[in-house]
């Protein structure tokens, strides 16, 4: 589909409602999946996404600004709720060894074992709301194209002005 470069009306720009579509997708995602995370488990959405992002990253530890840019939150909101995940033993906080300014969020075996007994919860509330509208191609397409924009984000920064 080739883009307009100058519409007429720029709330018809294709991107305009694909940016749309992209955040109403995200906000039912993320109230439902939170929504049966609390009743099934007890556990916020935020803890969860924490403990896999720190599961999935070398040695289960990443640098706080990294996990904030990750989590889309500030670093002051990230350090309030790894305050409250710290004080319940799920993460713990270490002095960066590359640049001792830098804090790393570090997952504990409590953290291991939170996430082992939420993760099946987790991924069956996944099955039911992607699966139901994805097949397995689909779904791999569309996490290729968000990995795309992500990246080209992340490489081009913000616009201009």
């Amino acid at each position: 589909m080739a883009l307009p470069t100058d519409p007429a009306e720029p709330l018809d720009d294709p991107r305009i409602e694909a940016f749309g579509m992209l955040i109403e997708a995200h906000n039912e995602l993320h109230n439902a999946l939170q929504r049966n995370l609390d009743a099934e488990a007890g556990v916020p959405l935020g803890w969860l996404s924490v403990l896999i992002r720190l599961a999935r990253s070398p040695d289960s530890r990443l640098r706080m600004t990294v996990l904030a840019r990750d989590m889309t939150m500030s670093t002051s909101g990230l350090t309030r709720l790894i305050d409250r995940m710290e004080a319940d033993g799920v993460v713990r906080r270490e002095v960066c060894p590359e640049d001792r300014r830098g804090m790393l969020a570090v997952l504990t075996e409590q953290g291991r074992a939170l996430l082992a007994s939420t993760a099946p919860c987790h991924v069956a509330d996944l099955e039911h709301l992607l699966g139901g509208a994805l097949d397995g191609a689909e779904l791999g397409q569309l996490t290729d194209l968000l990995r795309k924009v992500r990246d080209h984000v992340r490489e081009v920064g913000p616009p201009p002005g």
